[in-house]
């Protein structure tokens, strides 16, 4: 008997080409730092139950010429809060978006959801500029 599947290539790949607010940036001042971020209220959508998924993004990054800039840094979480989409796209989704915005010397973005039927999932994207500075 063939097995139905259950979740689709559609559900895996959801909202991973959603249009988002753009993060602005602003000029950086200062060399060998590092910014952390943290929004604990985020809020996205399962894509194939459409239950709201919470939980905590925290962004640890090394900005080189540039800092992002935390309205629009908001704004852009906020775009989330009724989109279609896994956790784990939602956290390589948002380093990939900070890496192009900001062009920092590293980044990490962790995602800590909480539990849905007794499940509780921390997921960990990371990004590390490769070659020397652009200073």
């Amino acid at each position: 008997m063939p097995k139905i599947k259950v979740y689709t290539d559609q559900h895996a790949s959801a909202g991973l080409d959603a249009p988002l607010p753009e993060i602005e940036v602003w000029p950086n001042q200062f060399a060998g730092y590092e910014i952390e971020i943290i929004t604990p209220e985020f809020t996205s959508v399962c894509p194939k139950t459409g239950l709201p998924d919470h939980g905590t993004l925290t962004l640890r990054y090394t900005p080189d010429k540039v800092c992002l800039e935390l309205k629009s840094l908001k704004m852009y979480w906020l775009a989330y809060r009724n989109l279609g989409i896994f956790q784990e796209n939602v956290v390589n989704r948002f380093l990939n978006d900070v890496v192009r915005f900001s062009k920092p010397i590293n980044a990490t973005v962790i995602g800590e959801f909480t539990p849905r039927g007794g499940v509780y999932s921390k997921i960990t994207a990371s990004y590390k500029r490769k070659g020397k500075r652009a200073r």
